[in-house]
């Protein structure tokens, strides 16, 4: 298995961590990041502007007047407007996706934050992901943030993945033990 990155996940890093430190420079990560945000609720709501910006056969100018309509708009920081405008002049908008995953990636990071996938087999309350959340923090010394998500097919208990570390306590899991554990004998 190779480990070179791939060229749109190399450039989307690079053009985050440019955005990253234009906005440590200014002062501005928390505003920044919360456009951003936006930014992305939006375009992944809407398919319409999805197509548009991802459109290799849109001019620039075209995208550039929508880039400046929809940044005025949503009153968006006047350097996220420009790094929008740079990916656009440069070509590279294509990957704005990614490059604001990476950007989020990169703020929760300097939060001490830390990104953890939790699933289960029913519906959790804010309450108890709330405590599973602090109870991990206070053990792993750093916050921890989940991608929460139900999946009904593990029977019963959870899956929790923080990094390479896995825990799986589901029925399914265990059921599929059992059956590897029957076959050898």
């Amino acid at each position: 298995m190779s480990t070179n990155k791939s060229f749109s996940t190399e450039t989307s890093e690079r053009y985050s961590r440019a955005l990253f430190e234009v906005a440590s420079e200014t002062k501005e990560i928390d505003k920044i990041e919360s456009d951003v945000r936006n930014f992305q609720s939006l375009f992944n709501s809407s398919s319409e502007i999805k197509n548009f910006i991802q459109n290799p056969t849109q001019s620039i100018n075209t995208q550039n007047s929508f880039i400046n309509l929809l940044t005025e708009k949503l009153g968006f920081s006047k350097n996220l407007k420009n790094f929008f405008l740079l990916l656009v002049e440069k070509r590279r908008i294509f990957f704005v996706k990614k490059i604001s995953e990476s950007f989020l990636k990169l703020c929760s990071k300097k939060r001490g934050e830390i990104k953890a996938s939790l699933i289960s087999s029913k519906e959790l309350s804010t309450t108890e992901l709330d405590e599973i959340s602090k109870d991990l923090s206070k053990s792993m010394g750093s916050t921890i943030k989940f991608d929460y998500k139900v999946d009904k097919e593990l029977i019963g208990g959870l899956k929790l993945q923080l990094g390479s570390f896995m825990i799986d306590t589901s029925v399914k899991n265990k059921l599929k033990k059992y059956k590897l554990a029957m076959l050898e004998n």
